[in-house]
């Protein structure tokens, strides 16, 4: 089969000979590969390569021992320039495809300075009879040890090896480390390890900006890249306004980033644990409050119209009645940043349908090595 282009996930795109579209995995665009179909579906196949015969002059060695049969990255068969452009055609193929947008507002993609060594949260399995600590293989079973993972943090890194032999009993064991603060945390507690266990949070700093981080809280997992995130997002936002939304706040991120910029700020988050967090972290920024519930039910509600929100939702995007209450709000500047092209396409649509005009989107990529692509979008209201 011949490999076209990269798909998000990072499965190339390549045709059976009765034409149904194959999703291969572990194959670089324009490589001539054989593969092995691992699921048929009635339109579509999944397939893994398993001899390459004609290579691409983007292909390397991955670096990883586990490369292929660990779940955790998919692109490492590919040189970094190389994952870039194909991580940034899959944002204007997505947009142009679900969303009918014109790709010209696609910006070139921001990569990282760093492609490994980024990981700094990792969530490890653990094998029930030794203890030991890896990740589950691609194919949904069987523990792989672990010994070093190559996109992970060096501290996360160093503290692995004294975890193995120590995980049994427990279904698995996250691990959070911030290079700026020193902090860290292990949890659940680990027996017998030489080190403290068992933290219910760390502490992160981003832009200056300390953060409380709950172990079931979200956080950006590549601190250098979430930089650079921050600075997007700033760029898109006005200098001055009078109430800003920060939708989908998680731990108070962007509300306690840009809170100097605006009278008042509101972060909405669903999640108890980070609520409660952002209340901590939001407890110095005297223009901020949280309202804590499901987005879609509490900016509808709202009666004072923002003039800048800015939405980071999951990966399903946003509910119908945010965009709805949006387009009747009519914020001057909304920025969407997004972890899923596709879902961020549609969503797009619906704004540009409902009367925004999108200034651009910029690419970012947050997870190097692995097919996850972020995006933070811009539109404003003609009008502003």
């Amino acid at each position: 089969m011949r490999a076209e282009s990269l798909v998000f996930g990072g499965a190339a795109l390549a045709r059976a000979p009765d034409g149904r579209v194959v999703f291969t995995w572990f194959a670089a665009p324009g490589e001539l590969v054989e593969a092995v179909v691992e699921r048929e579906y009635p339109d579509y196949l999944e397939a893994v390569t398993t001899r390459v015969i004609e290579p691409s002059p983007d292909r390397v060695e991955p670096r990883c021992p586990l490369f292929g049969e660990c779940g955790g990255c998919q692109l490492q068969h590919m040189a970094y320039p190389a994952q870039l452009r194909a991580k940034e055609a899959v944002v204007r193929e997505q947009l142009q495809r679900i969303g009918g947008l014109d790709d010209d507002v696609v910006r070139p993609i921001v990569g990282a300075r760093e492609p490994w060594g980024y990981r700094n949260h990792v969530r490890f399995s653990t094998g029930k009879k030794f203890g030991d600590v890896g990740f589950i293989s691609r194919r949904g079973h069987g523990l792989l040890k672990v010994e070093h993972c190559p996109i992970a943090d060096p501290w996360v890194n160093e503290t692995l090896p004294q975890l193995h032999g120590h995980g049994a009993g427990l279904h698995q064991i996250q691990v959070r480390h911030s290079a700026a603060t020193g902090s860290f945390l292990v949890n659940p507690a680990v027996p017998g390890v030489p080190f403290p266990t068992g933290q219910t949070s760390y502490l992160e700093r981003l832009a200056g900006h300390d953060f409380v981080v709950s172990a079931s809280a979200f956080f950006q997992v590549n601190t250098a890249q979430a930089e650079e995130m921050v600075r997007l997002v700033g760029e898109a936002l006005p200098s001055r306004g009078r109430l800003l939304v920060d939708a989908f706040a998680g731990v108070g991120t962007f509300a306690r980033i840009f809170a100097d910029r605006f009278d008042s700020v509101i972060a909405i988050e669903e999640s108890n644990s980070a609520a409660r967090d952002a209340k901590v972290n939001l407890g110095p920024v005297k223009n901020a409050r949280i309202r804590i519930g499901k987005v879609e039910d509490i900016l509808p509600a709202f009666e004072d119209h923002p003039d800048a929100i800015v939405l980071d939702p999951p990966r399903p995007g946003c509910a119908p009645p945010v965009l709805a209450a949006i387009t009747a709000f009519r914020p001057r500047v909304v920025v969407y940043v997004s972890c899923n092209p596709a879902t961020l396409a549609r969503d797009l649509r619906v704004l540009v349908d409902g009367g925004y005009r999108l200034t651009d989107v910029t690419p970012l990529d947050m997870f190097p090595q692995t097919g996850h692509i972020e995006c933070v979008s811009r539109l404003e209201w003609p009008a502003a």
